[in-house]
């Protein structure tokens, strides 16, 4: 195929020897599939922010800022300069995500090199060498079901001792190896110290793997696994092989009905961007 504008940089300078084809479109990025001597690889290449359609940046962005401090007053002013040190960081979040949390033992790609807004990778295959299918397309029998979601829920968990929760988690960010699952897209990781919206996003994160493992095995929407881990996060007491039991007793004062009403809204955007992207979706990255 024709060179995207974006890797022809790559080929020059000998990260890549070929492009073999694109593997699909997203709200960050387009993803294609790399050749370097023998390894196929993927190149994940950002797209510029005038032209992403994930409208969350702000709210994830949020405990990014790290110990510049005339940084993140450029940051937080919006100047031209703060404006460009954002976008930098919003770039860097990916590939800094995937480095801790492989480094950590999470099921994420390896990542390779980041160069120019290029994120080269791991490529997860199937048994067969094919590209590893999504998570959202397949088809569970309830036992498999309950595995794979153990498995996903411990590797949350492992996540959140890392210090960062996904904030974006669905069927359509994890890949399904001959191993299991594997967890990708993660530039809107969140600091789960430094984000006010940390607990909320995890929340969200197992809740949504919970109602789409149910379809399989019903009992699953029994389980509470999101409040659990996180009261134990904020106790100091997760740990990566914490043995969890999926229930949470409750506290009786009333909810915050303003918070409620926000994460229904947010559901039913996401949910909305959830169907237009898996019309459109092939494999994800």
């Amino acid at each position: 195929m024709k060179v995207p504008k974006r890797l022809q940089p790559l080929i020059d300078d000998g990260l890549i020897d070929e492009v073999i084809g694109h593997l699909m479109s997203g709200k960050e990025a387009q993803v294609y599939i790399v050749r370097y001597g023998d390894e196929r690889r993927c190149a994940k290449v950002f797209k510029e922010s005038s032209k992403r359609s994930f409208k969350q940046a702000v709210q994830y962005q949020e405990g990014r800022g790290g110990r510049n401090s005339r940084r993140n007053r450029a940051m937080n002013r919006k100047t031209r300069y703060g404006q460009k040190e954002q976008e930098q960081a919003w770039l860097n979040a990916e590939v800094e995500a995937l480095r801790l949390l492989d480094a950590a033992g999470v099921r994420v790609p390896e990542p390779l090199s980041f160069v120019d807004g290029v994120l080269l990778m791991e490529l997860i295959t199937d048994e067969e060498g094919d590209v590893a299918p999504q998570l959202g397309q397949m088809a569970l029998d309830p036992e498999r079901a309950r595995e794979y979601h153990g498995r996903i829920i411990a590797e949350i968990v492992r996540m959140l001792c890392a210090g960062l929760v996904h904030g974006d988690l669905s069927p359509f960010n994890v890949l399904v190896d001959r191993d299991g699952p594997v967890i990708i897209d993660l530039p809107q990781a969140v600091n789960a110290a430094g984000n006010n919206s940390a607990e909320r996003m995890l929340e969200r994160d197992v809740d949504n793997m919970r109602r789409w493992f149910a379809r399989f095995d019903p009992t699953l929407l029994e389980s509470d696994y999101a409040r659990e881990i996180w009261s134990l996060y904020e106790s100091g007491e997760l740990h990566p092989d914490s043995v969890l039991t999926g229930r949470f007793e409750h506290p009786t004062a009333s909810a915050d009905l303003e918070d409620l009403m926000a994460v229904i809204e947010h559901a039913r955007e996401e949910e909305a961007e959830r169907i237009a992207y898996e019309s459109e979706s092939e494999s994800g990255y």
